[in-house]
């Protein structure tokens, strides 16, 4: 599988999807305080670093990039959907999203006070997170902490079907926080917090807290 090929597959698997997935996901985190409080910790560290403009890398429809504004962060949302950035403009037409991907990441050094990737990592093959992590590191402010979500476990399943039963060709990778972690380490980044979701569950969540130190 090339790298164009699983770009190309999730673009246009998550085009297909998105009017479902953003209606999927509109009430989420209304039930979710876990999640809540691990943002309020995001926009606490960004603010502690001095404030400034957060990149939401693979935000949807906008639900996260919009909650982190209400909580008085400036974040900006950054999707490889083009469906899906046109949803989050109508949906919160006072954002700024734009279309992109994390494997080029089009923003200039040291330009954000803060990285937010939620569950968008989890269909970069294993080989590429590398990479992505190193720019998010280039794009961060020294200090400026970047927050990772996903799905913990060992194994990669293809994703055929998705939300509203539309048609999907996307692998989900699950990973252990220590992999992501070393991940981090390799890229530049420290490490500062390691948070277990729902650890009984059949597949859990984690999320990383990093810091891109000078």
């Amino acid at each position: 599988m090339t790298e164009d090929s699983w770009l190309a597959d999730t673009r246009t698997s998550y085009d297909t999807v998105a009017v479902a997935y953003a209606d999927y996901v509109r009430d989420s985190l209304a039930g979710e305080p876990y999640l809540r409080a691990a943002l309020g910790l995001f926009a606490d560290r960004v603010r502690a670093a001095g404030g400034g403009p957060v990149a939401d890398v693979g935000c949807g429809p906008g639900l996260v990039t919009a909650h982190l504004n209400g909580l008085g962060v400036d974040a900006f949302g950054i999707d490889l959907s083009p469906a899906m950035v046109e949803l989050a403009r109508r949906e919160h037409p006072g954002l700024r999203f734009e279309v992109g991907s994390m494997t080029e990441l089009d923003l200039p050094d040291a330009s954000v006070a803060g990285v937010l990737a939620w569950w968008s990592l989890i269909h970069v093959p294993d080989d590429v997170v590398p990479a992505v992590l190193a720019r998010f590191r280039r794009v961060l402010r020294p200090g400026g902490p970047l927050q990772v979500g996903f799905h913990v476990g060992d194994v990669s399943r293809l994703k055929t079907e998705g939300y509203g039963g539309h048609p999907m060709k996307v692998h989900v990778h699950r990973r252990r926080p220590a992999t992501m972690a070393a991940w981090l380490r390799e890229a530049g980044f420290t490490v500062e917090a390691e948070i277990l979701l729902d650890p009984d569950r059949e597949v859990p969540q984690a999320i990383l807290v990093a810091r891109h130190d000078a």
